[in-house]
């Protein structure tokens, strides 16, 4: 498998982590469990298969598991929005598309399977870049986002001492309605699901790549209440236990092989 990435320069950096390709991508195991990070991803297919889902796809802000096929070799090229990043280029509430999977061209219509047209004749991974970056600019209503959520996303998705959700809307300035409504137009779910989401996923940072791990001491540093808490949470978000999750979990995070 080739892998290439691009961090896009500003303005899209405030809006998009990471752009990638991965091309001959084939993995040994049939179907993978990806974990909720509650980001949205823009996958453009780039062999045949693409015709049948319209050839580009909108994964919504999720707060549960999926499941990927993975058996079958595939080139595809997408966008890693960072937190709330892809609303400017939606062109409807990021609420809509929670934990949903939608094709490009439904969101975009003819604009969609055009910028898959110019993506697939750029001859090199960077022109196939540089060619994505455009459809995105050109897409955005405007590429702006509401301070509120802004400063909100920074206190509650801090891996130390995040902020809870009330100590962000006391200090934003804003009606509890307002806030919450503002956030999930932005982000696609309520403030307190996102920084349950983000402890999740503070949670699997700290063991990715470890060799053992005492759960107690994980639970009782990401600000869970007791280990039953932490538990709940964990088998919600990911569909299994921490141990099961441990025994199973790959070198991609968030990608976790599933036993035929």
């Amino acid at each position: 498998m080739i892998r290439h990435y691009r961090v896009p320069c500003a303005p899209l950096r405030d809006f998009v982590g990471v752009l990638w390709l991965y091309d001959d991508y084939v993995l040994p195991h049939a179907k993978e469990r990806l974990l909720p990070t509650a980001t949205t991803e823009l996958v453009f297919d780039l062999r045949g298969s693409a015709a049948a889902r319209g050839g580009a796809l909108v994964a919504g802000p999720h707060s549960q598991y999926s499941v990927l096929e993975t058996s079958v070799e595939t080139s595809v090229i997408g966008v890693h929005f960072l937190p709330g990043g892809a609303f400017p280029f939606l062109g409807l509430p990021a609420a809509e598309l929670h934990n949903t999977d939608v094709t490009l061209e439904l969101l975009w219509g003819p604009r969609a399977s055009s910028l898959r047209e110019q993506i697939l004749a750029a001859s090199t991974p960077e022109a196939k870049f540089d060619v994505l970056e455009r459809g995105l600019l050109e897409r955005a209503s405007t590429l702006a986002r509401h301070g509120a959520v802004v400063f909100a996303l920074r206190e509650l998705a801090r891996s130390e001492a995040p902020r809870t959700v009330s100590e962000v809307t006391d200090a934003i300035g804003l009606s509890h309605r307002r806030f919450i409504d503002r956030f999930r137009n932005e982000v696609g779910m309520t403030p307190k699901l996102f920084a349950r989401v983000q402890r999740f996923q503070t949670v699997i940072r700290r063991v990715h790549t470890a060799r053992s791990v005492d759960w107690a001491e994980i639970a009782a540093g990401c600000g869970y209440f007791d280990q039953a808490h932490f538990i709940h949470d964990f088998r919600e978000f990911a569909g299994f236990t921490p141990q099961t999750y441990f025994a199973l979990k790959s070198e991609q995070q968030n990608h976790v092989p599933l036993p035929d």
